[in-house]
């Protein structure tokens, strides 16, 4: 089975991911990682870290579409986790699938702008976190974004019959019960 865990940044998609690693054993690849590849390794192709995550997903979707197809074809259980995936692509996907790709994706669409920040913040994963060395305005900037977006994720889940997962009240809550979705029926 490959699962997919898509959403916003700081919605919660690498704990998915991490907790899918450590509880179930299936390794995961972080879109983030193929992404910074390109910006740093094929910079020609476009793909960088300062366009929209809608802008990555479509300019990544062939690559990351044909690399799925092999990934079936091998059939290894695995988790692919990153922004870089939008709901009609991967409706698509599901659908040319049946029974092989499970997908979730997470957002915080109900959130108060200050209140995300601070939970960002809060949580925030030392000198390795790429927010660290932002100023307070960037940060809250960035959280009024991806609230945003994640509107237009949920709509667009809702649209393509995709499983969404909001964080915005029980953030632990809404990452387990992704969780179950994706692989409750391996327990």
């Amino acid at each position: 089975m490959l699962y997919l865990v898509s959403g916003t940044s700081r919605s919660g998609k690498t704990l998915i991911a991490k907790k899918l690693l450590a509880d179930k054993q299936i390794p995961y690849l972080s879109l983030d990682w193929l992404m910074m590849g390109f910006n740093d390794g094929i910079p020609e192709y476009g793909i960088h870290h300062l366009l929209w995550p809608n802008e990555i997903a479509e300019k990544m979707w062939p690559f990351l579409q044909g690399m799925i197809d092999c990934m079936l074809v091998d059939g290894m259980d695995y988790v692919i986790e990153g922004e870089a995936m939008l709901p009609p692509l991967i409706a698509d996907l599901v659908e040319k699938h049946p029974g092989r790709v499970k997908a979730v994706f997470v957002g915080y669409a109900e959130i108060d702008v200050a209140d995300k920040v601070a939970l960002v913040k809060k949580h925030a994963d030392g000198e390795n976190d790429w927010l660290t060395n932002r100023s307070d305005e960037y940060i809250r900037d960035h959280i009024g974004n991806m609230i945003g977006y994640s509107k237009m994720i949920r709509n667009g889940c809702e649209k393509h019959g995709l499983s969404y997962f909001d964080t915005s009240d029980d953030f632990l809550g809404a990452i387990e019960a992704a969780i179950d979705f994706l692989v409750g029926d391996l327990d």
